[in-house]
Parts: C-alpha cells; sequence; structure tokens
C-alpha cells in the first residue's frame, strides 16, 4: 500500500509538471529600449519586491542520526540513550516521510540466540521510545544482528561498549 502511494504521488508531481512544463524565459531587454534620461539618487534605496519561495527540506543522512549504547547484558535505556533518541526524533520530526530501521547490535558475549534476542530488544526499546514521542510506529521497523556486526573487532572491555548499539538506517525518503 505504501509503495502504491508513493508511486501514485511520483505519478502525481510528473503529470503536474508535464503540464504545467518549464517557465518561459523573458525575452532580453533590447538596448534602445532602455532609458537612459532617469537618473536614480543613490541616497535614496529602491524598495526590493520580496517572493518567498518554499523550498524542500534537505535530504536526510543516516550519519545525522546518533547511536544509542547500552550497559553489558541490557536493553533499557540510559539517560545518553535517551538524549541521542530525542535528537533523532527531531530529525524525523523534520523529515515525516523517511522510514527507518533500527538495528540492534551486541557485545561477542553469549551466544548466537541470546544476542539475537537481546539486539532485538534493545530495538525494540529505542522504537517504543520513538513512538512514545510521536513518531508513527509504521516508520519503524527494527532488526537484530546479535553480536554478528561488531563495529570493534577487539576483544576487550572498550570495543564491546562500542559494539552493544543501536544504529539507524534510511530505508526510504
Amino acid at each position: 500500500m505504501r509503495r502504491f502511494n508513493l508511486l501514485f504521488s511520483i505519478g502525481l508531481l510528473m503529470v503536474c509538471f508535464l503540464l504545467t512544463g518549464c517557465p518561459k524565459k523573458k525575452p532580453p531587454i533590447e538596448p534602445e529600449a532602455i532609458d537612459t534620461t532617469t537618473t536614480v539618487t543613490p541616497d535614496v534605496p529602491e524598495e526590493e519586491e520580496t517572493t518567498t519561495i518554499p523550498t524542500t527540506p534537505e535530504e536526510l543522512k543516516e550519519s545525522q542520526f546518533k547511536t544509542v549504547y547500552f550497559d553489558f547484558d541490557k536493553y533499557n535505556l540510559r539517560p545518553d540513550g535517551k538524549a541521542a533518541l530525542d535528537f533523532n526524533y527531531d530529525l524525523l520530526a523534520a523529515h515525516t516521510d523517511v522510514i527507518i530501521k533500527i538495528e540492534g547490535h551486541c557485545d561477542e558475549r553469549g551466544t548466537v540466540e541470546y544476542n539475537l534476542s537481546l539486539g532485538e530488544k534493545r530495538a525494540r526499546a529505542a522504537q517504543d521510545y520513538l513512538v512514545g514521542l510521536g513518531v508513527k510506529p509504521g516508520r519503524i521497523t527494527v532488526i537484530s544482528y546479535g553480536k554478528e556486526r561488531p563495529v570493534d573487532p577487539r576483544h576487550n572491555e572498550e570495543a564491546w561498549d562500542k559494539n552493544r548499539r543501536d544504529e539507524f538506517r534510511i530505508i526510504s525518503q
């Protein structure tokens, strides 16, 4: 249904563009038509015509989203995680057509099954928080990669801290 709506909207925009066409260029002013007898005093500013041209917001980039980090063996949101999600909410509120995927990740400790489950709980915690702030649930999907995609492959606490995270990917905009 979303694809149909998207394709319909694109088609409608294309039809509107084809019907209206590009604006016509004004013909250049002939040199003979310029009145050179009028003088303008420099100390009297001319009023400028102001028009507001609606602009589309810049395209959202995945690098703009903040990563949410978790404590060992936990999926509850820390205060810094909530702050990151508040920031991400502002991005999503400004780009209402963006659909995202939240990826839950874990460190290497624990079984594959356990970490897949924990990663999903982490992603769902972030999803629930964003939905609670007002993001429509249909704009967010979740997936867990468990311990399969570490951002830091080392085997120490510093690396494990970086690997316990939620990352945000843009599915469409």
